[in-house]
């Protein structure tokens, strides 16, 4: 194999958008690092690529292993041409129902764990001139959206630091910066969420079940970086019109949304200590 095939990092990449991504970038002629907590779950990724690959498993937020795990996946190949920073973990909580921890929790592994990774990274490709780092956010980091008060506070602040650091970058150094941000894709996300108790959820919901094919949603990352674009969204339906309603009528959108709200908060009152937060029929950010 070439030296000088491009090197991928994902993290992730163990199931969904990243199991998506690093399949289709080997297919694409990438020599791809595959992240995660799941050995096994990585190995047989890895076992279906014709390239490349490098299994190097973490925990996120075990900040002080990061620096060695970045060494090594620089190390390899001795170049990392593409950083993916897609591991996180989702919520399906009221506000009134969720511990301080679990936000603590949430804001750590979506938000302060892909920091640590990408400043791990950003000086190689800084002194290399070039490279792209690409993170995964959610059309909850541009919508608020019911259920997820730490999740979308935690997208959010991916989207602000992000945004803020491709305008120091991009042009001073040579390193696009790409925020991606999916609706409902086909995934475990609703059923690794946690409550608001810090358990982990159990059970998908309907929205996720019927979402776009994670294979569909990381052909069309791919393509959009490929093509320069500095912000991917990936959504269709009542979630794509949401993303573009934002811009142009805010006071709608918040108006709907706050439907939602009052919906979960009367079916919280009926159902009492048993109440099991659903989302609505019509697929929510």
């Amino acid at each position: 194999m070439s030296e000088d095939m491009r090197v991928a990092w994902v993290t992730g990449a163990s199931s969904g958008i990243g199991e998506a991504l690093a399949i289709t970038l080997s297919k694409g002629g990438w020599a791809v690092i595959l992240s995660g907590r799941r050995v096994a779950a990585l190995e047989a990724v890895a076992g279906r690529f014709s390239g490349p690959s490098l299994v190097l498993p973490f925990e996120a937020t075990d900040y002080d292993a990061l620096p060695a795990i970045a060494e090594t996946a620089i190390g390899w190949r001795g170049r990392i041409d593409l950083l993916v920073n897609n591991a996180g973990v989702s919520q399906r909580s009221l506000a009134l129902d969720t511990a301080f921890e679990t936000y603590r929790t949430i804001m750590e592994i979506d938000f302060m764990a892909p920091l640590r990774l990408t400043q791990l990274v950003l000086p190689h490709m800084v002194a290399r001139k070039t490279g792209r780092i690409a993170v995964v956010s959610s059309l909850a980091g541009k919508i608020g959206s019911p259920l997820r008060t730490g999740y979308c506070a935690a997208k959010h602040a991916l989207m602000g630091y992000f945004d803020a650091l491709r305008a120091e970058v991009e042009l001073a150094y040579g390193v696009q910066v790409t925020t991606v941000t999916p609706g409902s894709i086909r995934t475990a996300v609703a059923a690794n969420a946690l409550q608001g108790d810090g358990s982990v959820r159990g059970v998908s919901d309907q929205n996720i079940d019927a979402g776009i094919d994670p294979m569909v949603a990381a052909e069309q990352i791919l393509t959009g970086m490929e093509a320069g674009q500095r912000e991917i969204v990936v959504a269709e339906g009542a979630e794509l019109a949401a993303s573009q309603l934002k811009p142009v009528n805010p006071e709608l959108l918040f108006e709907l949304v706050a439907k939602e709200g009052a919906r979960l908060a009367a079916a919280r009152t009926a159902a009492g200590a048993g109440f099991r937060p659903e989302p609505a029929k019509v697929a929510q950010p």
